[in-house]
């Protein structure tokens, strides 16, 4: 990839280059540090840190507090609202039935052979609208009834659906790690988004389907006894739920809306009409979430049996769970506009540009050592985001949005003992920790890497 920096766009760094560059490897270390060691909630860290290398890097005390409030602010205004839709909406599917619905449909039309695929592809599908979290829960129990169902070994049922749910974490939009890179990077959502599914097919199938069959080898652990299916238990089997096609197309919704613009705006820039200035609305990210927030109320509801007071507390109840995840996005926002606002991240671009390495290789790297150190997808994601922001000034738009794909890999490289996802794993799945490392947590590093190769590749194409 190559890059020209726009020098207009610079800002006059605060310190020398010496100091600049010493100010961030502190304050990273200092975030680092205080994560891991001290246990400081991440946006505690990010605020410490990206206020002490404005100090450090030579701005006013006052200055680098109202530089990392100006970030703070503006991705809470790009960012924010999309997360809090994406909470509501999936919260929806899932009180509604329609997550059940979409992985009892996959499930029962497979065969033994296609269930490690069917598995991927049902990660894949919870992944696309649900935060990894609140995926993983939903996934847990599908995991362990289908494995006990089915006869195969477990890691056969389990990798390929973490893997689906992974790759939409780090590498598609609306989850917060990416759409944190698109608002920091300048990239184009729409974009990002039909991108980072293109890479995400390819390495959903190595890091799942076919690593699953390592992974049960390295790790042959027994089908956990947890969870009894409703036709055991003699519970909600007949609940009402949406329909297979309903819960779909709900999912869907917001990601053509957007893609459609982004289609009609690469294909036909100089069209104009009213179609145009439709598509153009309906694809604004904000609005295509908000469709599908309604269309969820409406259509979900009716046919999970919801009325209107239950929809209202599914509503409420889904923004508290994100209210951690909103405080550090915005935190990551504030210590890229620090980073700008100094000069640092002007320098660091200079020095990748001269180096000759590949921008995508380098933010691999940074957001991969950031995970490695602190566990975190969404800090490393937001820490590597606003060192590369400077980066992608010169960028075209696919590059930019390759840029965010080449950081999301890296957000998800190995999850170790300082990751809480991965304790989560050990424990509902029975393994070991050295079983877990050889499962999920390689799964992770195959995921990562194959993301990189595909986002690669696609520069190379594009």
């Amino acid at each position: 990839m190559t890059l020209t920096l726009l020098a207009s766009a610079a800002p006059t760094p605060s310190g020398s280059d010496a100091q600049l560059i010493i100010a961030a490897l502190v304050g990273i270390a200092v975030i680092v540090g205080l994560i891991t060691w001290l246990k400081v909630h991440p946006f505690l860290a990010l605020l410490l840190g990206a206020v002490g290398v404005g100090i450090g890097a030579g701005l006013a005390p006052g200055d680098a507090v109202t530089s990392f409030g100006a970030g703070f602010g503006s991705t809470m205004t790009s960012v924010g609202i999309l997360i809090g839709l994406g909470a509501m909406f999936g919260k929806l599917l899932s009180d509604s039935g329609g997550a059940d619905r979409i992985v009892d449909t996959l499930v029962s039309r497979a065969s033994p052979r296609a269930l490690p695929w069917v598995m991927a592809l049902i990660g894949a599908l919870i992944g696309l609208p649900m935060f990894f979290e609140v995926g993983l829960v939903l996934l847990i129990p599908v995991i362990v009834l289908v494995a006990r169902r089915s006869g195969l070994p477990l890691m056969r049922i389990a990798i390929p659906a973490l893997a689906g749910l992974s790759a939409m974490h780090a590498l598609v939009p609306p989850h917060p790690g990416p759409l944190l890179a698109v608002s920091t990077v300048g990239a184009d959502l729409g974009l990002t988004l039909g991108l980072g599914v293109l890479v995400a097919i390819p390495t959903v199938i190595v890091a799942g389907p076919l690593f699953s069959k390592l992974a049960a080898k390295w790790a042959p652990v027994p089908v956990p006894a947890l969870f009894v299916s409703k036709e055991e238990d003699g519970g909600e089997g007949t609940r009402s739920r949406p329909t297979f096609l309903n819960a779909l197309v709900g999912i869907l919704l917001p990601v053509v809306l957007m893609l459609a613009r982004s289609v009609r705006e690469a294909a036909l820039p100089s069209a104009t009409g009213a179609w145009v200035d439709l598509l153009e609305f309906l694809g604004t990210p904000m609005v295509a979430l908000t469709v599908a927030v309604l269309y969820a109320m409406v259509f979900y509801a009716r046919a999970g049996g919801m009325d209107r007071a239950a929809v209202s507390k599914t509503l409420g109840s889904s923004l508290p769970d994100v209210a951690g995840i909103l405080l550090i996005v915005g935190a990551g926002g504030g210590f890229k506009q620090v980073l700008i606002d100094t000069g640092i991240g002007t320098v660091i671009g200079d020095a990748v540009s001269e180096s000759g390495v590949s921008v995508l290789l380098v933010a691999w790297f940074v957001a991969a050592l950031v995970r490695v150190a602190t566990g975190s997808a969404t800090v490393a994601t937001v820490t590597a985001a606003g060192i590369m922001a400077p980066l992608a000034e010169g960028m075209t738009t696919p590059e930019a949005s390759l840029l965010v794909l080449a950081i999301g890999a890296g957000s998800v490289f190995l999850s170790h003992v300082n990751d809480a996802g991965f304790w989560l794993i050990k424990e509902y799945l029975g393994t070991t920790v050295g079983q877990n490392l050889k499962t999920w947590g390689l799964m992770e590093c195959v995921l990562s890497v194959t993301a990189l190769a595909g986002v690669m590749i696609v520069d190379v194409v594009i």
